[in-house]
């Protein structure tokens, strides 16, 4: 018995010691970061606003950003309109978004002027019509010690969560 005895004591603590559990509150291992895209136009008929469904927990942020052709743009974007003739001077409206756990809502938000009568058709084109948005999912939290990520760069944040960007679910909606 007293061979046995220092043997079941080793076990004993080898037990303790691999069971304990180093919790790291600055790690946020629920959140899967996500890429999906939305393309839609803004009409007067659904208020200016698109709405995508999306799981979200409560810890979560939500990026959005605004293709521009070539780059992807974050909003909320404040958009500043040349003068035109015969249309209101000094426009601008704004590119927005809110979020809940269960959608995302991407409107724009005319600050000064009618967006149904005060842009012409090119900028109805540019600036409403078949508009495509970039909704990024990430966690609120960051790793510990990490440097803040640049939020306006699309690129850095696609690298930085080690999200795949080269098959995005795209979703339209009227």
């Amino acid at each position: 018995m007293r061979k046995f005895f220092p043997i079941l004591m080793l076990a004993m603590v080898s037990l303790f010691i691999f069971s304990c559990k180093d919790d790291d509150d600055d790690q946020d291992f629920d959140t899967y970061s996500q890429v999906r895209d939305v393309t839609g136009t803004f009409t007067s008929a659904n208020t200016y606003a698109i709405t995508q469904g999306i799981n979200i927990e409560s810890t979560d942020v939500v990026l959005v950003y605004r293709y521009l052709g070539d780059s992807w743009q974050l909003i909320p974007k404040m958009m500043y309109l040349p003068d035109v003739t015969g249309l209101p001077t000094g426009r601008e409206f704004q590119y927005n978004f809110v979020f809940d756990t269960q959608n995302v809502q991407i409107s724009v938000d005319d600050q000064n002027f009618n967006l149904a009568t005060g842009l012409n058709s090119t900028e109805a084109n540019q600036y409403l019509n078949n508009q495509r948005f970039r909704i990024v999912l990430v966690p609120a939290s960051q790793a510990k010690g990490s440097n803040a990520v640049d939020y306006n760069n699309y690129n850095t944040v696609i690298k930085y969560y080690n999200l795949n960007d080269s098959n995005v679910i795209n979703t339209k909606v009227n």
